[in-house]
């Protein structure tokens, strides 16, 4: 029998529908069964195309043993991070600050009216050296909560009383921004830079396209030629890697080594914008073809496979099919090169994309090789033209005809499961992208699907005042939106102002920012909520300026500030500015590297300061 989460559009809920865990999703009839029948509350958050929130799902909510255990002591929510980031936020921060670290599946444990007293990410089923399993911990809280009530309270009042300190930012008096900072954080990244292999730090290894974004808007001011041969160096190198899908396109997650070549395979559309974005601004500083090809490559993949037909965006692509993560995508020698034989000519496919035999990509669990290859390159096209004495457009065109022929294999394999919900905010992630390309590139086409996406959020993704939702699925439009769906919805809508010299986009745009001004603005301590005033009631009322996987509300809207004020050439939209920049101002400057999508908006202001506000109030 179905559990409740049968009723729900969420792709990620669906796939726990019919576990025997007694799913609820998240809501007052969940709460409220707690307290009647004094239970903790057991919520696990992730989103459908997580591997390792697969992982626990086949080994614990679809194990009869485990689901009984949950159901015996706990009220069980499942939340899809991606439909509710507000409570992933929150509770994601309970985390950070029990463990030090965060991550999906989020597991937390809390009282019935939800103050969480326990947290983690992924669990195994089974206790094992040093690391207490599932159903050992469900009995261990089911006797602390029999017979130690008032400690799990206290332990719970103890994380609430700390959460709000996650939401907390120390402002600064100066409304200007200080090039100082912004240069700091430049030096900061660079220190941090992989020499060998390009990106930053080391395993697991992440895009972070914010980053590169910065770090070339400070080399266009500054002209340090370093920073774009880093920036360059990262770009060519995600590109010629694993984590790049040289079969079909677009970036996978991350990468889980440092020389970009295994990744976790699962593709995500503000990925895909982001780096697209990324790879545009690039290819204006350096004229490098590849990184025009991949931006356009990118939009291939985008409009081919994760467009609505009404012209909205997909979520996302998972990482497993067949019950195995990255199947789709890998292929074994004797595949490869029955493929690559077809064209009767001498180009060494193998070597080029380094196949081996007894293949290449490891598990990553068991760290043994799988016999199949992921494709890969560490030398260009360029490098290996001049060793087989061909041209280069020779060799690409080659190439080409074989990426086809492997396509067409593809496609016939069983496909990963596609999150075909839509959301604004990343929608409005991929139309500022495609905005974008249509004015570097010249492309109609990508302001076509632009305007179409946007056309298809006012349209269909709205209230009756002209606010916006956040999701859709199944022509069911559900859920408030977030700080986040205005900030990024509205970035779109100024790309494609920028784009197409269409006043319609930018009234939208404006519309839109004042709505986001009146629900959102915090008249206390400045910046942006991250949930309206009407959002139902969490522990704390979450406010975000870190960078994340994408930057947050906050910095987003600082850039479409200072877009409003140069598109309307209105004072107003710059003192707002100024108030974010006040609001966050003392954090920054003590941590600049965790801000550096603020900071390129500080890199954009500088040159024009606001007005020194007199308050925190919003002014629009």
């Amino acid at each position: 029998m179905p559990n409740l989460l049968i009723n729900e559009q969420s792709p990620y809920l669906l796939q726990h529908a019919h576990n025997p865990v007694d799913w609820y999703p998240w809501g007052d009839a969940a709460f409220e069964r707690a307290r009647m029948e004094n239970k903790p509350v057991f919520l696990s958050v992730g989103y459908a195309t997580c591997h390792w929130c697969h992982v626990m799902a086949h080994e614990s909510f679809e194990d009869a043993e485990t689901a009984e255990a949950l159901n015996r002591n706990f009220v069980c929510i499942k939340v899809d991070r991606e439909e509710r980031p507000d409570i992933d936020a929150v509770y994601m921060a309970a985390c950070h600050l029990v463990t030090g670290s965060g991550g999906w599946p989020l597991t937390v444990m809390m009282t019935p009216d939800r103050k969480p007293f326990f947290a983690g990410t992924y669990i195994p089923k089974h206790s094992t050296a040093g690391r207490l399993g599932l159903i050992d911990l469900c009995a261990r809280v089911n006797d602390l909560w029999t017979r130690s009530p008032d400690r799990v309270i206290e332990s719970a009042q103890e994380v609430v009383s700390h959460l709000g300190s996650a939401f907390a930012f120390e402002p600064h008096a100066d409304a200007t921004p200080e090039r100082a900072v912004i240069d700091a954080a430049a030096a900061g990244a660079a220190q941090r830079y992989d020499a060998q292999f390009g990106g930053f730090d080391g395993a697991p290894k992440f895009p972070s396209a914010h980053r590169l974004l910065f770090l070339m808007q400070v080399f266009k001011r500054t002209g340090d030629r370093k920073l774009l041969d880093m920036v360059s160096h990262t770009l060519v190198a995600m590109r010629q890697g694993g984590i790049w899908d040289h079969v079909g396109f677009g970036f996978h997650r991350y990468a889980t080594d440092r020389q970009w070549l295994l990744p976790h395979f699962e593709k995500m559309l503000y990925d895909q914008a982001m780096l697209a974005l990324a790879y545009l601004a690039a290819w204006g500083s350096t004229r490098e073809p590849l990184f025009d090809q991949t931006a356009r490559e990118i939009f291939t993949y985008v409009l081919r496979d994760m467009t609505d037909p009404a012209g909205g965006f997909y979520t996302a692509e998972d990482a497993d099919s067949e019950g195995e993560e990255g199947k789709f995508y890998l292929w074994s020698s004797s595949e490869f090169e029955r493929l690559a034989a077809e064209d009767a000519d001498d180009i060494p496919w193998p070597q080029i994309f380094r196949l081996e035999s007894d293949g290449n990509f490891f598990d990553e669990a068991t760290r043994r090789k799988t016999g199949t290859n992921i494709l890969h390159m560490t030398r260009s096209w360029s490098q290996w033209a001049k060793q087989l004495n061909v041209s280069q457009e020779t060799l690409e065109r080659r190439w080409e005809d074989l990426r086809n022929r492997l396509f067409t294999r593809r496609v016939g394999r069983v496909p990963p499961l596609r999150d075909d919900k839509i959301l604004t905010d990343l929608n409005g992630l991929m139309i500022a992208a495609l905005a974008e390309g249509a004015r570097v590139l010249e492309r109609s086409e990508y302001l076509d699907a632009a305007g179409r996406a946007a056309d298809f959020v006012l349209e269909h993704m709205t209230d009756e005042r002209g606010g916006l939702r956040h999701r859709l699925r199944n022509g069911q439009v559900a859920i408030p939106a977030t700080a986040n769906d205005y900030a990024f919805f509205i970035d779109g809508l100024l790309g494609l102002s920028r784009a197409s010299g269409d006043r319609h986009w930018a009234d939208a745009a404006v519309r839109l920012q004042r709505q986001m001004d009146a629900a959102f603005w915090d008249r206390e301590q400045g910046g942006y909520h991250l949930t309206d005033t009407a959002a139902e009631e969490l522990p704390v009322r979450p406010k975000e300026v870190y960078d994340g996987a994408i930057p947050s509300a906050n910095a987003v809207a600082l850039h479409n500030l200072i877009g409003l004020s140069r598109l309307t050439s209105e004072d107003t939209w710059l003192s707002q500015a100024g108030r974010l920049i006040q609001a966050f101002g003392g954090s920054v400057r003590k941590q600049p590297s965790a801000y550096l999508h603020t900071l390129a908006g500080w890199e954009s202001l500088s040159a024009n300061p606001p007005r020194q506000p007199t308050s925190n109030g919003s002014t629009n």
